[in-house]
């Protein structure tokens, strides 16, 4: 998913997008979204949040 795609999700959930790192937007999003902040902390096999919107691009 590209860089403006993820600041747009994240626009609508009103989060400021100014110089957050791509890593840093996502992990806003999934705290707005109610789930835990984990993408690209290494948890992919075992966050156990099947139906999380980053799953595919997260490690």
């Amino acid at each position: 998913m590209k860089l403006e795609e993820i600041k747009s999700i994240a626009q609508r959930h009103s989060i400021k997008v100014s110089k957050l790192k791509k890593s840093e937007l996502v992990r806003a999003i999934q705290m707005a979204e109610g789930n835990e902040q984990c993408f690209e902390a290494g948890k992919s096999a075992t966050c156990g949040q099947n139906g999380c919107s980053w799953r595919e691009i997260c490690s």
